[in-house]
């Protein structure tokens, strides 16, 4: 197993920062329709919106684009250690975001 426990470490650490950014927004991880749409603007927008968020000088939007850059190096993390055969997980914070991106990924308009 040597070698591989940063995956846990690193998945640690994402949750942490994830965590933070939602405090400087204010987030509610269990409002499923905000997580949604969050979720929603981080699908739609993409890499671009993403890059000009981290770049504003509004640090609520630049909060928003770390979050959004924080969710894809969970994504990686997590892939990355499937890849290896080890199952790695974030906490409550990713869970309720990343729930959102998956249920996100595959709809169409918002109704709520």
């Amino acid at each position: 197993m040597s070698g591989f426990e940063h995956f846990e470490r690193d998945a640690i650490e994402l949750e942490r920062e994830i965590l933070k950014r939602g405090i400087l927004l204010g987030l509610d991880w269990a409002d499923a329709a905000a997580m949604r749409r969050l979720a929603r603007e981080a699908l739609e927008g993409g890499p671009e919106h993403t890059n000009a968020l981290l770049h504003d000088p509004d640090p609520q939007l630049k909060a928003r684009g770390e979050l959004f850059a924080f969710a894809v190096l969970m994504l990686r993390t997590m892939t990355e250690s499937a890849e290896t055969g080890l199952h790695t997980h974030g906490g409550p914070a990713w869970k309720a975001f990343g729930r959102a991106l998956i249920e996100e990924s595959g709809r169409g308009p918002l109704s709520g």
